[in-house]
């Protein structure tokens, strides 16, 4: 059996990954035109928090996606190749000046190892009248360090990653007996999906060793340490194909973070990102028969709309999908 996987961003190679554990003996390719770098994946600060109107099909569904996302996350953690993959336990405040909604996340606060109010001490840990906190304990995931080991992982399990730029899901080879699109926002051409929006984000990188906890305000603001550096954020701008970094962005960011944390003030710019996140109202995770340009059909798997939670979420879509997969060969078999 021969099975394809669309994209090598985390979607991607989560998926891949899966499928090898699914399929041992199925021969799997990976093609992609961005690896890296040059995928989405690898601005995303990484922290396991899916916004709470992060939906798939059904709330039971999506439910679901994130548990085991988080239990596929937190398995690392505790594995000896934590440190190699990226993944390591962070805890982290968030706060707001307008809302005790706002520090609320029905999705995680029984998921979490912790998920608690913040005390009348803690919400004067940061500068700013903050009258709601929430102090969580959650795993963050480097992509920088993620991507290219599970890449060699893939590739050392006997799968191939090969370099691919597709026009149409019509035009892939009929050598394939299904094919799952991680394309992320590549999906919006491949698909032609009108459904699909980018919602530009940028971040600023900076080297700031002594943060040691996530904090969030109000705003978008974020501060998120990582392995390497620490994430400023951010901003989501809606329907923005703008993929250059804005000084304005920079200084709006900037501004709110270091008020949050004036100690920041001194830590030095390694990088500034920009990525478009890939949102769906609805994250598309489904199965469709496509009739290809020579009338032979194919079996295909879609798993892309993940939004700003696609590191948060690949585990869990990537098994999901997968089963839907696994579901449409046991119906033929059957048939």
């Amino acid at each position: 059996m021969h099975l394809g996987v669309i994209g090598c961003g985390v979607v991607g190679l989560t998926t891949a990954l899966e499928l090898q554990e699914t399929f041992p003996n199925a021969k799997i390719t990976i093609l992609a035109d961005r690896f890296n770098e040059n995928t989405t994946s690898y601005v995303a600060a990484g922290i396991f928090r899916p916004g709470t109107s992060f939906m798939g099909p059904s709330e039971e569904i999506t439910k679901q996606w994130i548990a085991d996302a988080f239990h596929y996350w937190d398995g690392i953690r505790r594995s000896a190749e934590a440190a190699l993959a990226g993944v390591c336990q962070l805890s982290g405040y968030i706060f707001s000046s307008t809302s005790p909604t706002i520090v609320r996340n029905h999705f995680i606060e029984h998921l979490l190892p912790v998920y608690r109010r913040a005390t009348e001490d803690e919400l004067k840990l940061c500068q700013g009248d903050w009258k709601y906190g929430s102090f969580f304990t959650t795993c963050v995931t480097e992509s920088r360090l993620f991507l290219p080991y599970a890449a060699k992982k893939f590739t050392n399990a006997g799968g191939v990653i090969t370099y691919h730029h597709l026009n149409a899901l019509t035009q892939l080879s009929d050598s394939y007996d299904a094919v799952f699109n991680c394309s992320g926002f590549g999906a919006k051409e491949l698909c032609i999906d009108h459904h699909l929006v980018p919602i530009r984000g940028q971040v600023i990188k900076v080297r700031a060793p002594w943060i040691k906890m996530a904090f969030y305000g109000d705003y978008d603001t974020y501060i998120i340490p990582g392995f390497e550096a620490v994430t400023l954020g951010g901003c989501r701008q809606f329907d923005s194909y703008n993929t250059e970094i804005c000084p304005y962005d920079s200084m709006a960011i900037k501004k709110r973070c270091y008020n949050m944390l004036p100690s920041l003030k001194k830590a030095k710019v390694i990088r500034e990102m920009v990525g478009l996140r890939p949102h769906r109202a609805i994250v598309r995770v489904e199965a469709e028969f496509l009739t290809k340009e020579n009338g032979k059909k194919l079996k295909i798997v879609h798993n892309y709309g993940h939004g700003g939670y696609g590191v948060t979420t690949a585990p869990g879509t990537a098994k999901y999908a997968v089963k839907l997969m696994r579901d449409l060969f046991t119906c033929n078999s059957k048939l």
